[in-house]
């Protein structure tokens, strides 16, 4: 293994692991001790890890061990999950092998990841933890558009106007938002609406997964209007009134039961400990690219 790719490797196992012994970085990367003793003082003579008696520690601080975890991610996939996951079974049912889908990050659509793992899809999503998630637990084709991770809504955002989204086309776009309204689909945060928009574009069919929580919310940014939107997937606990509003416009409205029981968080299907370590290592990769590659390409 090649240098820049070995110390890469030793400091994503310092960040799955927070401490390691050189005897353990020895087994774990193949290398004699001697090697992975200059690898660590190279490292940490760029304030890349922390040296420690015996061995390295991660240099991240624990609180920020995490540092794609999100709060509000957290607890705004805990809220009306039962109703959540409902809608997001019946979303995944709505995909045909072979077609090309678009998912847009949010809490009710990365639910679908449960119901997709069985699919052969080409899905194209802006949320790095369904792309994580469904690149370890299925055999769908995954594309990301590039750009930074936004922490507080855990999707990638590009800043250019024409990236990698431009080129995709898909049949299906299934979507969170954070309201509805007689205006359309409304978004609390500005730096998502240029994404969203870019997405919308590039689909066919717009599907809206909002739990009946949403019609309720207000927003003081329109992202697109209801006659964008073909489908509402939604839950029995959403009024005669705003169904039969939506419906006036032209928008199809499917309601769900919400399921019996609220999905356990440490289920299978989501775990939050794995997810966001994952997503951790994910961002350390792309953080630490640039910084390694060129500082270690000179040092060969």
């Amino acid at each position: 293994m090649v240098n820049h790719k070995r110390r890469k490797r030793l400091l994503k196992l310092l960040a799955e692991h927070q401490t390691a012994t050189v005897q353990q970085l020895v087994e774990w990367l193949n290398a004699s001790p001697a090697t992975v003793r200059r690898d660590i003082s190279w490292l940490a003579a760029r304030n890349l890890l922390t040296r420690t008696r015996g061995g390295a520690e991660n240099l991240l601080p624990k609180k920020r061990q995490f540092p794609l975890s999100s709060e509000t991610f957290q607890n705004n996939i805990q809220c009306y999950a039962a109703r959540k996951r409902a809608i997001a079974r019946h979303a995944a049912g709505m995909c045909t092998d072979g077609e090309t889908i678009i998912i847009n990050g949010g809490t009710t659509t990365f639910m679908m990841a449960e119901f997709l793992a069985d699919k052969h899809l080409k899905i194209l999503t802006n949320s790095f933890l369904m792309a994580e998630r469904l690149l370890v637990s299925s055999e769908n084709e995954i594309i990301v558009p590039g750009g930074k991770v936004y922490r507080e809504q855990n999707v990638i955002l590009s800043p250019f106007d024409n990236d990698i989204t431009q080129h995709h086309y898909a049949g299906k776009m299934f979507m969170s938002v954070y309201g509805l309204s007689l205006l359309g689909l409304m978004e609390a945060d500005p730096l998502l609406i240029q994404a969203e928009k870019r997405l919308i574009s590039q689909a066919e069919e717009l599907i809206v997964l909002a739990d009946s929580s949403k019609f309720a919310r207000k927003a003081g940014l329109i992202l697109c209007g209801l006659d964008r939107v073909s489908t509402v997937i939604t839950d029995t606990g959403a009024s005669d009134k705003a169904v039969q509003t939506l419906e006036q416009y032209g928008v199809k409205v499917v309601t769900v039961e919400p399921d019996e029981v609220a999905p356990n968080v440490g289920a299978p299907f989501f775990n939050p400990q794995f997810d966001l370590q994952s997503a951790a290592l994910f961002h350390l990769d792309a953080q630490l690219d640039p910084r390694l590659d060129s500082q270690l390409e000179a040092a060969h």
